[in-house]
């Protein structure tokens, strides 16, 4: 039996968009549509005093806004938002960050690491660093089709969000937040970024995971090219570990996608598994020397488009730099200036 069989699903249907249910004693469970292939993302509300506390936003689109607003009309008409709590920069979590802020009079909460990325890639758009990136993706393999998805894709974040308000209060690792009168625990975790905020109450168990562990699919974990060299999968595994020893496995994990399950250990031992395995595909793949692109339809054979060959080639590469690391791979320079990689 796989590790997602014994996950345990207590609410076997999501919500309908829009719509927020309890999921747990005074969290508020709302799941706002994406225009991606993963097709939502989960936001939390969970009670504080007089309103409630905002976990994430989903993007900033015209769908999304209009959610907002019904919400802030109907459901939570007396009792609004009252604090901004963001778990990472990626769009469909903070992507309404700024507006909903100057909305609804809010201070935005976020680790240090996640609001400055978040105004990195706002301005990524505008530096003259296209080329580089250009470059670093050539010499890895990938084809023209694929980098021109990829760069629009890292330029359209900047219309996939909202300018972040010019102040935050910071939270790390180690912290305890307050909310409604219950203890949240502040974890912090890496890989699919690059300090992602979860939230334990261990009173109630319950664990508000953000993107760090999901119940049907691996959070993408990918090298990008303003860190060539970096290990988003060695911080990813890391995380894991340390959320096994420090969370227990019976909590509710509330997830921002898919559905929220118990039994946290079991889905950590697979996702560690997931990871081997891969690790492994690619020890077998690269007996010949191989472009990190050349690797990509060993580990996904299915046929991907542009914009999915962006984000597969990004997880490949970070398999790479985690074996090159651990010396499993050995890198080799070839005679056209691109880098590729062979067993070692």
């Amino acid at each position: 039996m796989s590790a997602a069989a014994k996950l345990v699903f207590p609410a076997p249907d999501a919500p309908a968009p829009g719509i927020p249910v309890e999921v747990a004693p005074g969290i508020l469970w709302l799941r706002l549509a994406l225009p991606f292939a993963l097709n939502h993302v989960n936001i939390y509300l969970i009670e504080d005093g007089p309103g409630w506390a905002v976990l994430d936003t989903g993007i900033n689109d015209a769908r999304s806004r209009a959610w907002w607003e019904a919400l802030l009309a109907g459901p939570l008409a007396e009792r609004k938002p009252t604090r901004l709590i963001c778990t990472h920069f990626h769009p469909d979590h903070v992507g309404l960050a700024g507006w909903l802020a100057n909305r609804c009079g809010l201070e935005l909460t976020m680790s240090r690491t996640e609001y400055l990325t978040t105004q990195l890639h706002r301005r990524w758009a505008e530096t003259t660093e296209i080329e580089a990136y250009r470059a670093f993706f050539t010499a890895n393999g990938l084809d023209e089709t694929a980098i021109g998805s990829i760069l629009e894709r890292d330029i359209g974040y900047r219309w996939l969000t909202t300018d972040l308000p010019s102040s935050f209060l910071r939270i790390a690792s180690g912290d305890v937040v307050t909310i409604g009168g219950r203890r949240f625990e502040v974890l912090t975790g890496g890989g699919h970024s690059p300090e992602l905020v979860m939230l334990l109450c261990r009173e109630d168990g319950v664990f508000l995971a953000a993107d760090q562990v999901l119940a049907k699919i691996s959070p993408n974990v990918s090298v990008w090219p303003q860190e060539p060299a970096s290990d988003p999968l060695g911080d990813f595994l890391h995380t894991l570990a340390a959320l096994r020893a420090a969370v227990p496995a019976g909590v509710l994990t509330l997830p921002a996608h898919n559905l929220p399950f118990r039994n946290l250990h079991a889905r950590i031992d697979e996702l560690t598994r997931h990871h081997a395995d891969r690790c492994d595909a690619i020890a077998q793949a690269c007996r010949e020397p191989l472009l990190p692109a050349e690797i990509v339809p060993k580990l996904f054979p299915r046929r991907l488009d542009a914009h999915q060959t962006g984000f597969a080639f990004g997880e490949t590469l970070a398999h790479v730099n985690y074996m090159l690391r651990a010396g499993r791979m050995r890198a080799e320079p070839g005679d056209d200036g691109r880098m590729r990689v062979r067993a070692a």
